[in-house]
């Protein structure tokens, strides 16, 4: 009976548990905002893993989506932080929200000969991405999805030899069916 009382009287703290979070922030489109936006993740010591950042059907309105690894905590404050800027208009950390999140890559792959072309559209075909721009000696593809759709296609055209990549970030939206359980 008393190791149990001391059982109780020693719990463990809780672990700050560090995961990837998605932001999404409305602001005014006005030089010098992303900047001061990104100063709050620096900051704090934090890296931005992605950022995009585009123009809404509003006019004067930039949507920008933040991925962060972060806990709680520190993500929490800076959302605070977000919210106090003058031009902020909204702030939400999606992370638990059902969304929807994509990303799109171009990928520049060499092509040395038609046995690796083959074998390039075959991955392309499984992995619904698309060939854009044909050379003499590469493939440029496009391919959408989530983060580790495309990891996974281009750890898989790694040996065929990358000349280049380039990655829009992650955008992400908050599904329908969870916007009308919020407002519930």
């Amino acid at each position: 009976m008393i190791e149990e009382i001391k059982a109780l009287k020693v719990r463990p703290q809780p672990k700050t548990v560090v995961r990837k979070h998605v932001i999404v922030v409305k602001v005014q489109h006005n030089v010098g905002v992303l900047s001061r936006i990104t100063s709050l993740f620096a900051g704090r010591g934090y890296n931005i893993e992605s950022l995009t950042v585009g123009k809404t059907h509003e006019p004067n309105i930039a949507r920008i989506t933040i991925i962060v690894n972060g806990d709680e905590r520190v993500v929490e404050q800076i959302v605070k932080q977000l919210r106090k800027l003058i031009e902020t208009l909204k702030v939400r950390d999606i992370t638990d929200i059902p969304h929807i999140e994509r990303e799109l890559a171009l990928i520049k792959i060499h092509t040395a000969d038609s046995d690796t072309r083959d074998e390039i559209m075959r991955l392309v075909d499984i992995f619904r991405a698309k060939v854009v721009d044909v050379a003499k000696d590469s493939y440029t593809v496009e391919i959408t999805g989530k983060q580790d759709k495309i990891d996974a296609f281009i750890n898989l055209v790694k040996p065929f030899g990358i000349k280049d990549v380039s990655r829009t970030g992650v955008l992400a939206v908050v599904r329908e069916s969870a916007q009308e359980k919020i407002k519930e």
